[in-house]
């Protein structure tokens, strides 16, 4: 199981994350990414790759 963080204060709303996730693991809650749906997250890091303010942070539980 992965634990998927956003850092609301360095999250710019740019969506990266939301296209690029296999799983749908974030959406968009007041201009900000919400990873609602973190317990879908299977640890690819493939948002990690793509958000350029590096909000994110997964973690294996």
């Amino acid at each position: 199981m992965y634990s998927v963080k956003v850092d609301v204060n360095k999250c710019n709303g740019c969506e990266e994350c939301v296209n690029t996730c296999p799983t749908s693991v974030f959406a968009m809650e007041n201009g900000k990414s919400d990873p609602y749906q973190a317990s879908e997250c299977v640890g690819c890091q493939s948002c990690i790759g793509v958000c350029p303010t590096e909000a994110i942070t997964v973690t294996e539980e």
